[in-house]
């Protein structure tokens, strides 16, 4: 098996059923990387930082950092499919990284699609600027906050449909 097909074997499984664990989301690009955060019960997603690329093992370091501090259990990773699904060369890029965190940060790591993100996120920073009237620096962070925010919307989905809610049932005599 190459590491690229070991690369898109990351994440396979159902969502998973913790409830107390932060999740952290990665925009990857080749220049900047977004990172948006859940909160401890995987609620909510705000963004969290743009960190630009530098090296390998110095990007490594502070996103294990970043993870150590904020009590991460797991990651997802922006896979950037085309939008016929088709993988691409930066979706294959991003895949490889996936694998790389998950070995040097033995933290579970999962990919997820990520298309539409950035154009959302683009979206969502013009009228929070035409209502300010000020200007935002890269959108990475706020595109990983959307990958997120679907993400956990879909978990919630998830568990509605596998985990129904309890109703007592009450005999009548």
């Amino acid at each position: 098996m190459t590491n690229l097909e070991r690369a898109r074997n990351i994440g396979v499984s159902a969502p998973s059923t913790a409830e107390s664990s932060r999740l952290l989301a990665v925009d990857y690009g080749r220049k900047r990387i977004g990172l948006a955060l859940s909160d401890e019960l995987g609620v909510t997603a705000q963004p969290l930082v743009t960190l630009t690329r530098t090296n390998r093992r110095n990007d490594l370091r502070r996103l294990r950092e970043i993870c150590r501090k904020h009590s991460v259990a797991r990651i997802l990773v922006g896979h950037p499919l085309h939008m016929t699904g088709e993988s691409s060369p930066m979706a294959d890029e991003a895949a490889l990284f996936a694998a790389r965190l998950q070995k040097d940060l033995g933290i579970e790591v999962e990919l997820v699609d990520e298309r539409l993100t950035t154009w959302e996120a683009a979206q969502t920073m013009a009228e929070v600027k035409s209502s300010s009237g000020r200007k935002r620096a890269p959108l990475d962070d706020v595109a990983a906050a959307v990958l997120l925010r679907d993400y956990l919307e879909h978990k919630l989905q998830y568990k509605k449909v596998v985990e129904p809610a309890s109703v007592p049932i009450v005999e009548r005599s």
